[in-house]
């Protein structure tokens, strides 16, 4: 067993945010003029020090509170700021006058936002934002974002992936609540095992990320925060149907069990068993699934210690290709994945009530995760055991404008993969060291600079440098800059199963792959907007990722995968402009647009290298959406969203071409979703769309009428391989 090979025992411990190390002031910041609507985003510190938040969608906060803190300043760009004297820890609601005269006008919190506060160039989606779409798991939750995109792999096994900055999601550092998580094997289809209304928020950090949270971070950071025990719902049960025939039911369970204990259950339960192939080329547009799915946690609080520690257990078994796969019929191309995943999860964190800065903080997490699958004729099975802890430490240089937090980390990696007739076996043990610092000027400047060093078993000693600069300039300008280097370690087979269901021949031309290596270099520019008195937001950001190495996977050879370490150079350049703002009352729009050059070298058959555009990735990218509600109270409320994909380069599949790497390209495209909501006091029901144009791509699978002969082809997809979906649900809660 698992932990028996691993050998730990014992209640595992968890770490929790750094602002909880200490007494806590909680309140509510409203607009003045009798409206008491709530205020998103207004920044709440105390005078002289760098301890500070930001309320969130409701307008409520926390922070941090000695008995030497008195003076609170609370302030919001278009609003008078305003300062208390604070004696005791009674919550307390905040009033700001409007600077702007029209009375008419009435602010609402925002779906998203940007955390001014945060040095690295971090967008908040909040549970607002994500029932603006049906949001049924984590790769479903980026449909009204513009940084993140998702997309089907191929045309047979239904797994997604994410892109940011133009790279993969590998190259993004994917955490639950601090631990990491899609990662290894799990990354396959790991967004389709964290559904959506388990989810409170998503942080989603471009560039390189802290060096406490690990090394794997090279082009950005995504963190989801789950319900907590001890959050606001006490029940909260949503069902889900759509015209393909999938449907779910997700129920979350919060109790307070005493003044310091609370528990809580996540559960979900999904499937979709209806054979569909509305394209006639007798495989099935989207795989058949079951899974099952469930989080049960703890949590304990008192004035010197919390601790959360929990279990998570996840099922699935999945079944796709040809129209009679899973029937036991003879000459029939199946695809089929079965999934057993149990995590143990633990943080803790002491308290230090007369010194808010200062903790000392534990997390612990063990995972079991174990797949198997078949292409065709070709099998898979692997198995990863994980164990990973970070001890984390924080206080004060002098004043708390000087802070650090130093640490130390381990992760052990243990794979056993086996794929057709090869056997990949890896034992990773990587102990590492890091130190992170920061200086603040409250309202002026902001710089982290850290390093870590890791002791890697198998590939020696690296050392990860990264620096992040926040300076806040006239007129609510917001300037970031930020380098730094990420690696990590690939496993070539579990992280491109989209590029098994094929008759492609699997050559790795290395001995020995090496981990992949980058600087990632980054400039942002954020602008607070005012229209009539309700806010927005002007964003525009460029980045750079330069890689030392990396994994290629090489599809140019019509009739081969060549796996090989990078031959000469690798680069992502992104840029993106983001405009949000409030036109007219209880009404928001986003307009975005995103230019990607990705590049790559790759190995010609007569062995040249050439730098060629990366397959896959679209060069162009505009995103629209704007969500209207009928009334303060959000009866009545309206989604839509336009993306339009520029074209991308893809895989030339004529067998003819011999020693000339010819470029072939897939037209753009726009995509339409839409979703109605009503809702009720406790209750809430909606009905949407996606992809309401009908659009798909033409003859995804080549060879469709060959599955078993050498152009066989199904890992060709550049867009939606089923047309329009229609679905319906419900949401019904519980509160305190």
């Amino acid at each position: 067993m698992f932990f028996q090979r691993i050998r730990f025992t014992g209640v595992l411990l968890l770490w929790s945010v750094s602002a909880a190390f200490a007494q806590t002031l909680t309140g509510k910041v409203a607009e003045a003029d009798g409206k008491n609507e709530p205020l998103v985003g207004a920044n709440v510190y105390w005078l002289g020090t760098s301890i500070h938040t930001q309320t969130d969608p409701e307008g409520a906060f926390s922070i941090p509170k000695t008995v030497d803190q008195r003076r609170l300043v609370v302030s919001l760009v278009g609003y008078q700021s305003d300062t208390l004297m604070i004696d005791s820890l009674t919550s307390v609601t905040i009033y700001l006058k409007s600077t702007n005269q029209l009375q008419e006008v009435t602010v609402t919190s925002s779906a998203t936002s940007i955390d001014r506060l945060n040095p690295i160039q971090t967008e908040i989606i909040t549970s607002k934002a994500l029932a603006k779409a049906a949001c049924c798991n984590l790769s479903e939750s980026f449909e009204t974002n513009a940084s993140v995109s998702v997309n089907y792999g191929d045309a047979v096994t239904g797994a997604k992936q994410i892109q940011l900055l133009g790279l993969a999601g590998n190259y993004v550092q994917i955490n639950t609540e601090n631990i990491p998580n899609i990662r290894g094997l799990n990354t396959t289809f790991g967004l389709n095992y964290t559904p959506g209304t388990w989810i409170s928020s998503i942080d989603v950090s471009k560039g390189v990320g802290s060096v406490v949270n690990g090394y794997e971070a090279m082009t950005g950071a995504i963190n989801i925060e789950l319900a907590k025990p001890d959050g606001p719902d006490k029940l909260f049960l949503n069902g889900y149907v759509n015209s393909f025939g999938r449907g779910e039911l997700n129920l979350n369970l919060a109790r307070k069990l005493n003044e310091k204990w609370s528990v809580g259950l996540l559960s979900h339960g999904s499937t979709l068993q209806n054979r569909i192939d509305k394209n006639g080329d007798g495989f099935l547009d989207v795989p058949l699934y079951s899974q099952a799915n469930v989080i049960n946690r703890w949590k304990y609080q008192s004035d010197r210690w919390m601790t959360q520690f929990g279990v998570k257990a996840l099922y699935e078994d999945r079944t796709g290709g040809q129209t009679q796969a899973g029937k036991d019929r003879p000459g029939v191309y199946e695809f089929g994945n079965l999934t057993r995943r149990v995590e143990v999860f633990s943080k803790t964190a002491q308290l230090f009530p007369s010194k808010p800065y200062k903790g000392v903080a534990l997390i612990l997490n063990g995972v079991y995760h174990d797949a198997s699958a078949r292409f065709g004729l070709r099998n898979y099975s692997g198995i990863q055991q994980t164990l990973y802890g970070n001890l984390i430490y924080q206080n004060i240089i002098g004043d708390t404008r000087h802070t650090y937090k130093a640490g130390a980390s381990f992760m052990l990696d243990d794979y056993n993969e086996r794929f057709q007739d090869s056997t990949f076996t890896r034992k990773e043990l990587v102990p590492g060291l890091y130190g992170e610092y920061t200086y603040t000027i409250p309202e002026k400047l902001t710089l982290v600079a850290g390093g870590r060093v890791d002791f890697h078993n198998l590939y020696g000693t690296r050392f990860t440098p990264r620096v992040h600069l926040l300076y806040h300039l006239p007129a609510e300008f917001d300037l970031r800059l930020s380098v730094g280097k990420g690696w990590r370690v690939a496993n070539a087979v579990a992280e491109n199963y989209g590029m098994l269901v094929n008759s492609r021949t699997w050559s790795v031309l290395d001995r020995r792959l090496n981990p992949e290596e980058s600087w990632n270099y980054g400039v942002g520019l954020t602008k607070a907007l005012q229209w009539f008195g309700r806010k927005g937001n002007f964003t525009l950001d460029f980045y750079r990722t330069d890689f030392q190495n990396q994994l290629i996977i090489d599809m140019e050879t019509a009739d081969r995968i060549s796996v090989y370490n990078l031959r000469g150079a690798s680069f992502a350049n992104s840029f993106q402009v983001e405009w949000n703002i409030e036109p007219l009352p209880r009404t928001e729009v986003k307009l975005a647009y995103r230019w990607f050059d990705v590049q790559q070298s790759v190995q010609t058959p007569g062995g040249e290298t050439v730098l060629l555009p990366k397959m896959f990735v679209n060069r162009d990218r505009v995103l629209f959406n704007v969500g209207w509600a009928s009334d303060k109270y959000e009866k009545w409320k309206v989604d839509f969203t336009w993306q339009w994909n520029g074209r991308r380069r893809i895989p030339n599949t004529d067998h003819s071409h011999d020693g000339t790497l010819t470029s072939v390209y897939a037209p753009a495209f726009s995509n339409f979703n839409a979703q109605v909501t009503k809702n009720f006091r406790t209750w809430a029901l909606y009905v949407g769309g996606e992809n309401l144009a009908n659009f798909t791509q033409k003859n995804p699978i080549i060879g469709a009428n060959d599955p078993f002969g050498k152009n066989f082809d199904a890992s060709m997809v550049w867009g939606p391989v089923i047309g329009r979906m229609i679905y319906v649900g419900f949401r019904y809660k519980i509160g305190e």
